[in-house]
């Protein structure tokens, strides 16, 4: 039986960078507390089953001490006023996974001849966030009678998701890294993200928000898109503090992508009811009442201590009404976690003998023909 020198010291960081406690692989590595000790070694089929459970390459397991992994794009995540450090094995991976597809689809853009897609790296923070706001409106045909007509949050997301996809960007909404399912992203280490390019822009949003953030997520990654910079985020609707300049920027864009403030005060009404405001201008611009309770004090229609104070307790009220995802259906769900515009490609790609069915399996997280070819009439490439 062959032992694998593997270093006990990485074996624990590999173990506490996956979040997972050791009593919670014991059952699958009785031995795992010996090898943590240094007091034995796992065999080197025990190593690579112990990687794959902790999602760490079994290489890392060797070295002579834990590497210094970052995010490969700039992070502009705080929490609690700091940056953050340190991050998880399935946002690593999440973005891996991006960046794989986006590189893809800028070649295949490239081979037919498409164009740079001039509104991204249009504006600039110096310009006005109004301007910078109406300029994505005109583009993006957000309209705000449209996302009257559609009777759920959910519809009015999809719109939107839609509406970016159409203008080209590559929109991805996910809740779990590719298509495994016990791998769950977590919305607070991180919203969303943009991969920023001028021929294939990327967001990726994390779908294990509530669909009204999502929509805010996605409308602040717009932001970026439009600024050409790629990012990381874990904003939500609050006008922050502690985060960087342009950080800021996007998210008061978003805000007025999403309610525009000449509309919104025209839609005051003098003395009504704060709870009563909420409900009836989160059903005219379709977003949440954060967002809603956000835009309420940029028009100065709440002073900020009683914004704060409205902001906690509504966000309290939300918690208990959260559901855990899931369900829907199978291929719809999957053509949205990679999104349409690249379905479509990868699938035609494919069809065509461009691009190896081993691979477009790989990108789309299928593994069956049967699936493949369902993908792609939910995509709307096959008949």
């Amino acid at each position: 039986m062959i032992r694998a020198s593997v270093n006990p010291e990485l074996l624990r960081w590999a173990r506490d960078r996956a979040g997972i406690a050791q009593e919670d692989l014991t059952a699958k590595f009785r031995k795992l507390p010996e090898w943590e000790d240094g007091q034995t070694q796992p065999t080197l089929k025990q190593a690579e089953a112990f990687a794959r459970a902790v999602h760490a390459p079994v290489g890392y397991l060797f070295l002579s001490e834990p590497p210094e992994e970052s995010v490969p794009i700039p992070d502009f995540r705080t929490f609690a006023g700091h940056a953050v450090t340190r991050p998880s094995p399935n946002l690593l991976d999440t973005i891996y996974a991006c960046q794989e597809r986006q590189s893809w689809y800028r070649e295949f853009a490239r081979v037919a001849g498409e164009p740079d897609l001039d509104f991204v790296g249009s504006v600039s923070v110096n310009t006005s966030r109004i301007t910078a706001a109406e300029r994505m409106r005109e583009t993006l045909g957000f309209d705000l009678a449209a996302r009257r007509e559609c009777s759920t949050w959910t519809d009015a997301l999809r719109l939107f998701i839609r509406q970016a996809d159409e203008a080209g960007v590559l929109v991805m909404v996910s809740g779990i890294v590719m298509s495994n399912t016990s791998r769950r992203l977590d919305p607070g280490e991180f919203r969303g993200f943009t991969l920023c390019d001028p021929l294939a822009p990327l967001i990726f949003v994390n779908g294990k928000g509530t669909k009204a953030a999502q929509m805010f997520t996605l409308a602040h990654e717009l932001a970026h898109v439009w600024l050409g910079a790629s990012a990381l985020s874990n904003l939500g609707a609050a006008p922050p503090t502690g985060f960087r300049h342009e950080e800021v920027w996007c998210n008061a864009v978003a805000a007025e992508l999403l309610v525009p403030l000449r509309l919104l005060q025209s839609d005051l009404r003098r003395n009504e009811p704060l709870p009563d405001a909420l409900s009836r201008l989160e059903r005219t611009f379709k977003v949440s009442t954060l967002v809603i309770l956000r835009r309420l004090l940029d028009a100065g229609w709440l002073t900020r201590e009683r914004f704060d104070a409205e902001w906690r307790q509504e966000n309290e009220r939300l918690r208990k009404f959260v559901k855990a995802g899931g369900g829907g259906d199978f291929y719809c769900t999957t053509v949205a976690r990679v999104g349409r515009r690249f379905a479509r490609a990868l699938v035609v790609s494919a069809l065509e003998g461009q691009t190896l069915y081993r691979d477009a399996f790989r990108m789309l997280g299928v593994r069956k023909t049967e699936t493949f070819n369902n993908l792609g009439r939910e995509a709307g490439v096959m008949g």
